[in-house]
């Protein structure tokens, strides 16, 4: 049987269709697993032990992608597919799935898109404290009732696997920082792919150097994607500046790639996020997680891993504009985020601290 998983983007939605992965092994083990995913994703999956092969596809703009996607169902087509999932419901990943000619199409409950399907998995239309990875599971029990149990968070957790030669990277260049093998490191993602996941600069410089100020072998890497390197360099530079004597073991760090961050986290004592890939990345690792929930609720897209792993959300708890859906912030000042303060993601992360050791 040769089975197609569409998943395009994000990092973070990638992430939450791992368990996805092992479940299709694990019920059809001679399956040959194919995953379709853009190339800014690609790295969640590609040393997946349980696919046979990923396709990465570019994402242009314009008449560029008509180009490359009637080429892309023209191969999808000859491979002469099972069975397609389509566990993104967006226009592109569901014109691709119905391309394949499938014998078997399933994808979601998405008004002038259910004819591309030969079976349909309900969509809610409206935002519920029910977790992504459940709701990538709904497109397994339309495939097949023996999934109609649903995920288990020990079984079926989120994973990424880790390239060797990215620890020896991550490694080299932290010694070559100063970083010593036995010092207790927390990883503090400053960035996010829009401004309603985004905490503010201030908030991260004020909890860096409170957290290296508590603990003399503590060292703080801070971290960013590439559009926020100018705010992750002021985020070190502030907090250095309040750190005092400690500034040193704070640390800019904002080479990493998603092969390097998963590396990193092997290594770390504690990552803080917010709710954008890097924190999703993380729930692949056995790394204590403290999260920042603005927009978003935790309930929907917390670490998906086993209980026993020291995990924190922290979020403003309710407001009459949470969840919203993250196009227009109604109030105009982003409070859901603003109001979250550096003390209580402190006292979060030094609770793990003091649990995992």
């Amino acid at each position: 049987m040769d089975i197609l998983i569409v998943r395009l983007r994000l990092i973070g939605d990638v992430v939450f269709t791992t368990p996805v992965i092992g479940a299709l092994r694990r019920r059809f083990p001679d399956a040959r697993l194919v995953y379709l995913v853009e190339a800014q994703a690609a790295p969640v999956v590609a040393g997946n032990p349980h696919l046979s092969e990923v396709i990465v596809v570019p994402r242009r703009r314009g008449w560029r992608r008509v180009v490359d996607d009637v080429r892309l169902a023209r191969q999808l087509r000859a491979r002469r597919f099972d069975v397609a999932l389509d566990l993104h419901g967006g226009p592109r990943a569901a014109w691709l799935t119905w391309a394949s000619r499938a014998r078997v199409r399933v994808g979601y409950d998405v008004p002038g898109r259910t004819w591309m399907y030969t079976a349909i998995a309900p969509r809610s239309r409206v935002l519920q404290p029910r977790h992504s990875v459940e709701n990538q599971w709904d497109v397994l029990t339309a495939l097949d009732a023996a999934f109609a149990s649903g995920p288990d968070r020990a079984t079926d957790r989120t994973t990424m696997a880790v390239d060797a030669n990215a620890v020896a990277r991550v490694r080299a260049r932290w010694r070559a920082a100063g970083i010593p093998a036995d010092a207790e490191v927390v990883v503090l993602h400053v960035s996010a792919g829009n401004p309603f996941r985004r905490w503010p600069e201030s908030s991260f410089a004020a909890l860096a150097s409170a957290l290296v100020n508590a603990a003399p072998r503590r060292w703080i890497v801070i971290t960013s994607g590439p559009s926020d390197r100018d705010a992750a360099a002021r985020v070190v530079a502030d907090a250095r500046t309040a750190a005092g004597e400690s500034a040193a073991r704070i640390i800019n760090d904002d080479a990493l790639s998603l092969q390097d961050l998963r590396a990193a986290l092997n290594d770390a004592a504690l990552f803080i996020g917010g709710d954008s890939g890097p924190l999703h990345i993380a729930s692949t690792s056995d790394v204590p997680i403290v999260g920042l929930y603005g927009p978003t609720l935790p309930e929907r897209s917390a670490p998906w891993r086993p209980a026993s792993i020291p995990t924190a959300s922290v979020d403003v708890g309710a407001l009459p504009c949470r969840p919203c859906d993250q196009r227009v912030c109604v109030t105009h000042d982003y409070r859901c985020l603003a109001n979250i303060t550096p003390d209580a993601v402190r006292d979060a992360a030094l609770r793990l601290l003091e649990t995992a050791r």
